[in-house]
């Protein structure tokens, strides 16, 4: 069963799996991250049901955009979405394996890519499939996120990634191994004097340049979402990695 919601005030419709990984903050975030410009080609690897790449859709008009899910299911929900949204003739949803080396020869350049991996380990799956393929990395890590990144992203370009705190340095790494470079990282702070839950992180292919550490995002305040949060959640704004 399919609920239909609504991100950034409205001007995104999400259809979506009752149970499973639902779209959150995360995904409107990591959209708000991509440096994109009007006429770039974008990939989103493990699309879900589309949230991110319809967000970034949204924000900036006139991309081409390639998604990749292994899911036939949530594949299929990102292209009904796409349409939905009326970005059928800007989106190729291509069902696959990030790890699978034909895919990867497949893909077309980009300028910029995003993703949200699945990050925990196996052996602490939620009981629903969909939910665990989408946040359980099992026998597929960053690397191999880093890795297909890599396969499509060009030189100069960007990579955006979302990651619970706890694993930036995993990865910084990984990024590093596929040779993206000038990492940087965002925190992104539940409430002002947390500790980061999610960290937003960028690197170039083939950057150069040192690290950096950039003023984080507070999300929620004692009236609800921040003034800057909201600006992103609601009306769009980008954010500035």
């Amino acid at each position: 069963m399919l609920t239909e919601d609504s991100l950034l005030g409205g001007r995104v419709r999400l259809r979506q799996p009752i149970i499973g990984l639902r779209a959150g903050h995360d995904a409107v975030l990591l959209a708000a991250a991509v440096p994109a410009r009007t006429g770039d080609r974008v990939i989103e690897l493990g699309c879900g049901s589309g949230a991110a790449f319809l967000c970034l859709a949204a924000r900036v008009p006139g991309l081409e955009i390639v998604a990749v899910e292994r899911e036939a299911e949530l594949a299929a929900l990102a292209r009904e979405n796409a349409a939905l949204n009326g970005l059928a003739g800007q989106v190729t949803v291509i069902e696959g394996d990030i790890a699978d080396p034909s895919l990867r020869r497949a893909l077309p350049r980009c300028a910029h890519g995003f993703a949200n991996p699945p990050f925990w380990p196996a052996g602490s799956a939620p009981p629903a499939a969909l939910r665990r393929a989408a946040t359980h990395a099992g026998e597929t890590g960053l690397a191999d996120w880093a890795g297909c990144l890599a396969a499509a992203v060009a030189p100069r370009g960007s990579v955006t990634l979302v990651l619970p705190a706890s694993r930036f340095a995993d990865g910084v790494g990984a990024l590093g191994e596929a040779g993206f470079g000038s990492p940087a990282l965002l925190p992104l702070w539940p409430r002002a004097g947390m500790p980061a839950r999610r960290v937003l992180l960028a690197a170039r292919r083939e950057g150069r340049g040192p690290g950096r550490v950039l003023p984080g995002l507070v999300l929620h305040g004692p009236a609800g979402s921040t003034p800057e949060a909201e600006s992103i959640l609601r009306d769009g704004a980008a954010l500035v990695m």
